[in-house]
């Protein structure tokens, strides 16, 4: 068996360590994606019954986005097992009290029918910002690329660069606005 062979048999059964950004991302649509990577789907020794899952290491939760008004009108139960103890929190007071968990609930869903997915959310690292501890940050060794890209705000693009874009129309000096 050459080197190279070898190599892709050891990657093939290591659990590696993958990092995945979230800012302005849709936890949901990107909840189905880093549940490929916790199952070990991505990988061609996978069986739902096997451990072969990885890692995933999710940055920037608190900066999630949500399709059309759903921070104000999707709603989360829980329920403490005592009588009477059923509770609905809406999106945006859940993603105020921990930014976190939209997302972990989110990847959760997205799991259902795996019978070992209590276990393998503990691969899961979610983090609200970019401050992952550098124990972590050593494993890492992927990034799982973003579903849709993230837009440039105008206020952060060099004035020089805005100035040199190309205009449609120019307006003469003496123009005044009616």
């Amino acid at each position: 068996m050459s080197i190279l062979r070898r190599a892709q048999q050891w990657s093939t059964f290591t659990t590696t360590w993958h990092i995945y950004d979230a800012k302005w991302q849709d936890p949901y649509k990107s909840a189905e994606l880093i549940k490929h990577y916790l199952l070990g789907m991505h990988k061609p020794i996978y069986h739902p019954l096997n451990y072969c899952g990885d890692h995933v290491v999710v940055i920037n939760s608190k900066d999630i986005a949500l399709r059309g008004d759903e921070w104000r009108k999707r709603v989360y139960f829980h329920h403490n097992t005592y009588s009477g103890g059923a509770s609905w929190t809406l999106a945006w007071e859940l993603h105020n009290l921990n930014p976190t968990l939209i997302v972990s609930k989110a990847v959760y869903r997205a799991m259902t029918g795996n019978l070992q997915r209590r276990y393998t959310m503990q691969r899961l690292h979610i983090y609200p910002d970019e401050n992952v501890p550098e124990k972590i940050l050593q494993n890492v060794s992927n990034q799982i690329k973003q579903l849709r890209s993230v837009p440039i705000r105008l206020d952060h693009i060099p004035k020089e660069e805005v100035e040199q874009f190309p205009k449609l129309l120019s307006y003469p000096e003496d123009f005044v606005l009616k």
